[in-house]
């Protein structure tokens, strides 16, 4: 028989509810503390929040993102974020990139001379550099993307709550959701904690945490929909335990390698990604918590109707009808 890795046994037997009231009241007061945290300090926003100025630069020499930033430090800016871009349509000797940039903590906007400052110091390391285009982004046009973005992790989240409820019953929908939002919460309440930036790419992390976190919780409760349909006379906190170790090994494994692949990430791919793979990396530790130590335990508070319904009369109700 061939040797295959087992990073839990083939049968495990952990009481997921021993410490109930415990792993239930942290999520509880995490949640609460993330939403003092965000309504108190409030979040460390990006350029894409904040407003700023995008400047595409585009050289003949290849772009050094380093030099680039380092020529930048010494200028009196806000939050700056530089990254290269790519096309299949540039010229081989075409290397183009965005330098974008904010005013400065207290400043209501970015002025034409900090513009001009950015373009002197970056021709200063590369004289062959060129500015093709510059954009400003205003308070205005930021406020409507957090709104975009709110409105945005809202929709995911009714989304999941109508495709669970269809699939499976209100319970489970009420369960999933209540997940997600614990998910979001402390993965947003961590961003305030640290104070890391936050931008549009965090807001596709916490999209895709969404879909992840859903992902493993719908696993659990359709292996507990065969289950409820197996053992009917079984304890519903027992079988919910015996559902969630069944499905341990596909749980463990699947987080285990998406964090190997964040890990890398997080340590080799650099300042630009590293708040979104920081936010992954959160969410999928706290998405797969939130699965076996949170989504079944409302479930198991609200309870589910194990009555056996009765089913349609197959009888034609016109048979006894005289034609």
């Amino acid at each position: 028989m061939a040797w295959r890795l087992r990073l839990v046994p083939e049968k495990t037997n952990i009481n997921f509810f021993s410490l109930q009231w415990i792993t239930f009241g942290s999520s509880i007061v995490a949640m609460v503390a993330s939403v003092i945290l965000l309504l108190t300090v409030g979040l460390n926003l990006g350029i894409d929040f904040r407003g700023g100025t995008t400047i595409r630069t585009e050289s003949t020499t290849v772009v050094d993102v380093g030099v680039y930033r380092e020529a930048l430090s010494t200028l009196e800016l806000g939050d700056v974020a530089i990254s290269e871009v790519f096309d299949p349509s540039f010229r081989a000797d075409q290397h183009v990139a965005m330098v974008r940039f904010s005013a400065t903590e207290g400043g209501e906007a970015v002025t034409a001379d900090d513009i001009a400052k950015v373009e002197a110091a970056l021709k200063a390391v590369d004289p062959a550099i060129t500015f093709p285009a510059v954009e400003s982004v205003g308070p205005k046009v930021s406020s409507e993307l957090i709104t975009s973005a709110i409105l945005a992790v809202i929709a995911g989240a009714i989304g999941i709550l109508f495709y669970v409820w269809v699939r499976f019953e209100w319970q489970f929908a009420i369960g999933t959701v209540a997940a997600l939002i614990h998910d979001v919460l402390v993965t947003v309440g961590l961003f305030v904690l640290f104070q890391i930036k936050f931008d549009l790419s965090i807001v596709a992390a916490l999209l895709t945490i969404l879909g992840y976190s859903v992902n493993d919780t719908v696993v659990i409760f359709d292996r507990l929909r065969e289950n409820l349909a197996k053992y009917k006379q079984m304890p519903l906190r027992e079988m919910m335990n015996l559902t969630a170790n069944e499905t341990l090994s596909r749980t463990i494994m699947t987080a285990s390698t998406t964090l190997i692949s964040l890990t890398v990430l997080l340590i080799f791919g650099g300042d630009v990604i590293r708040g979104f793979v920081f936010a992954m990396f959160v969410g999928v530790i706290l998405g797969t918590y939130s699965t076996l130590y949170m989504a079944k335990n409302i479930v198991l508070m609200i309870g589910i109707d194990r009555s056996d319904k009765p089913k349609k009369s197959e009888k034609n109700e016109f048979a006894d009808v005289d034609a």
